[in-house]
């Protein structure tokens, strides 16, 4: 690997990017875009307390969406576009090698999609200026959202060398991410609700009839309040258990089906930001709180006595379950990673010169 060789490719392939009027109109768009969307966010978040830590979320999420939608279209025909436009052979008999032609590819579209991103920095610093300026929320975020765009890059470029035609490649490349961002969605919501489990649920109230007027017992955790309140001193009279069966969904078998999202990688590798009642105020913790409440298996047998005086117990707030789940983000970024580095191979073995067989209707030169 030849670090001169591979900063040539890098900067032809920039070069003609850049060369493009459209480029610019792209890159304008995208910034109009996320300046509505920052004007937006001020307004639908205002009525929180330090609102800056929801708008910077949501900016984040906001950039990682348009170049979900963006990139696959700028690499995704990187090599057999080449190839078609009979360029791709003139670089292939230099003495760049296959990996260097390759990987200079997938760097300058790792380069062009973090384009994007530095479009939205004016937009985050903002958000940082309004209270959402936590320092390893916003690292940590920058982070993962720098290594989507990489992996997102590699996707295009790898299915540019392994398809012959353009279109079908670019539109490949929509397909493998829509199956990482919408279909892991997909699968857990209908592997969750297929598999099942058989809940019980226990039920006894005391005797309405048996009081007369206003007086009733209380439930529990209640307190006489008024005229019309409850009577803590009367004596309870229960009536018969109700006892009904359901099938619940298990998402807490089926939730590491998510761990690939880059959705979901993002906000559970950024650091959880909560407030004084340990409930999420950004994004961020919002999606991660879903996703860990997704682990925690179904209570099987339910049981509720209006006629017991003990106070029902609290529900755990969102900071407690993430202390007591467990990550995915490292699993997520590792199989993305895999996924990215298999593709790259197999283009490289699709690409690679002298070529024994090449596809039907491919061009050589």
């Amino acid at each position: 690997m030849n670090g001169q060789r591979l900063g040539t490719i890098v900067g032809l392939e920039l070069t003609q990017r850049t060369r493009s009027v459209a480029w610019y109109v792209l890159l304008g768009v995208f910034g109009v875009i996320l300046a509505i969307v920052t004007g937006l966010s001020f307004v639908a978040w205002n009525f929180t307390d330090g609102p800056g830590a929801a708008i910077y979320s949501t900016i984040v999420y906001i950039t990682l969406l348009l170049v979900v939608l963006v990139s696959p279209t700028l690499s995704g025909n990187a090599i057999n576009g080449d190839r078609d436009a009979a360029t791709l052979a003139p670089v292939q008999v230099t003495l760049a090698t296959t990996a260097e032609i390759l990987i200079g590819k997938f760097l300058a579209a790792w380069v062009t999609g973090l384009a994007f991103v530095a479009v939205s920095i004016p937009f985050l610093l903002i958000a940082t200026l309004g209270g959402g300026g936590d320092p390893a929320t916003i690292g940590v975020s920058l982070l993962v959202l720098v290594f989507e765009v990489g992996i997102i890059a590699a996707i295009g470029v790898a299915l540019s060398g392994i398809l012959s035609r353009p279109l079908f490649s670019v539109a490949t490349t929509y397909l493998v991410v829509a199956a990482l961002v919408i279909g892991t969605l997909i699968a857990f919501a209908l592997v969750g609700f297929t598999v099942r489990s058989e809940a019980t649920s226990e039920y006894r109230s005391y005797n309405y009839e048996e009081y007369e007027g206003d007086t009733y017992p209380c439930l529990p955790g209640e307190e006489p309040t008024g005229e019309y309140s409850c009577d803590e001193d009367a004596e309870i009279t229960c009536g018969q258990w109700q006892v009904s069966t359901y099938e619940v969904p298990r998402f807490d078998r089926v939730w590491w089906l998510l761990a690939a999202n880059p959705f979901v990688i993002l906000a559970d590798a950024t650091p959880t930001q909560f407030d004084a009642n340990g409930y999420p105020v950004d994004l961020f913790g919002q999606i991660k709180t879903g996703v860990r409440y997704a682990q925690q298996p179904p209570d099987l047998e339910q049981r509720w006595d209006d006629c017991s005086r003990e106070p029902v117990e609290d529900t755990p707030t969102p900071e407690e379950i993430m202390a007591r789940t467990a990550p995915s983000w490292f699993v997520g970024m590792a199989l993305q990673a895999l996924l990215a580095a298999g593709l790259l191979w197999w283009s490289w073995a699709r690409t690679k010169t002298p070529a024994g067989r090449l596809p039907k209707g491919s061009r050589i030169a």
